[in-house]
């Protein structure tokens, strides 16, 4: 029986009024002219009463526009599907406690920013002690040593060091986006692993701002990790498919 349709749109001061904040950049010096094309775009998106409540002139012919209006469109909640990593949260103790059940020694994490992307604020949250928010990193477990290699490891690198270490996880990060160089960072390293032999003997994730659960296995990845996750998500998620796939 198809589900009952549940539609939404934004919510600004009354409930379906549409309300939305747009913002972006044109290629135009910030004039009257440039203005209007901001406006005139924003119809286009389905926006009506558009206005500019904001605009500023970034130089060499570049302009940004911030705009408000009502967006005219709706969103059947009942024709979603989200496609998500399957595994219970636990907490740090709760993992170490099930490493020491089910495997008997402690497990081996690698983590890096590879190729070219230097950012490593979300690695460093997932893997450092201090960890972020309140959520310890990998290496205050007791049972997992946590090996942080930084920014800008190769994928050769990365494979080496897997192999050298006994690897049973490799934790990459992808913040730098701009004209989808993570999808051939990632794709690179999935490549290197295979050719070396050890893809199938290592749970391998993707964590990043425009990383998805859904993205990660298109790739060849085992998860994918989003904002808003923390070491507990990770190791949980890893651990456990460990278990899955009779790793040990």
């Amino acid at each position: 029986m198809q589900a009952e349709a549940v539609r939404v749109k934004p919510y600004g001061d009354s409930m379906n009024d549409g309300m939305v904040q747009l913002s972006f950049t044109l290629p135009l010096p910030l004039s009257e002219v440039a203005q209007e094309a901001a406006r005139r775009l924003a119809e286009q998106m389905g926006i009506t009463e558009a206005s500019v409540v904001h605009r500023e002139d970034l130089g060499q012919g570049f302009s940004f526009f911030i705009l408000y209006g009502r967006c005219t469109h709706w969103v059947d909640l009942s024709q979603i599907a989200v496609t998500r990593a399957e595994y219970t949260v636990m907490s740090k103790d709760e993992i170490d406690n099930f490493i020491g059940q089910h495997f008997g020694r402690k497990l081996t994490f690698i983590g890096a920013c590879i190729e070219t992307d230097a950012h490593t604020v979300g690695i460093d949250a997932i893997m450092n002690m201090k960890g972020y928010n309140g959520h310890k990193g990998l290496e205050s477990y007791h049972q997992i040593n946590a090996i942080n290699l930084g920014a800008q490891v190769s994928s050769e690198e990365l494979a080496g060091r897997a192999i050298r270490h006994h690897a049973d996880a490799l934790l990459v990060s992808q913040v730098v986006t701009q004209k989808n160089v993570h999808l051939a960072n990632l794709t690179r390293l999935v490549d290197m692993l295979e050719a070396e032999g050890i893809r199938e003997r290592i749970v391998l994730v993707v964590g990043g701002p425009r990383i998805t659960h859904e993205l990660a296995k298109e790739l060849g990845y085992d998860a994918g990790f989003g904002p808003h996750t923390y070491a507990e998500h990770v190791a949980s998620f890893v651990v456990q498919e460990m278990v899955k796939r009779g790793m040990k």
